[in-house]
């Protein structure tokens, strides 16, 4: 074989990772420490009546410098599981809640 046929041969043999999911949503909870729990809402249309109907997932995640007020918008990713609930790491900030 030649250097390029084996260099070929071994990136298909590597197993590719897949990209991490993830989702934007608002901060409804940040009670626990270093946990946030964060709302995702999404549309779905009815089956039979073709209304729009806006459902909402809560998502437990990681907020390492609890960096995270109520109410703030953040992206949040995917990742190995953390503890019994947490799944989910809180990547950036996209929002700050008004503070009144």
């Amino acid at each position: 074989m030649s250097d390029v046929q084996e260099t070929a041969a071994t990136a298909e043999e590597k197993p590719r990772q897949k990209a991490r999911q993830q989702k934007v949503g608002r901060v409804v909870s940040n009670k626990m420490d270093k946990t946030v729990v964060v709302a995702v809402d999404y549309v779905r249309r009815h089956a039979l009546y073709n209304k729009r109907i806006t459902r909402t997932s809560k998502f437990h995640a990681h907020d390492e410098n609890n960096s995270c007020q109520e109410g703030d918008i953040v992206r949040i990713e995917e990742t190995r599981p953390l503890s019994k609930h947490k799944r989910w790491i809180v990547r950036e900030i996209v929002e700050q809640a008004v503070k009144l």
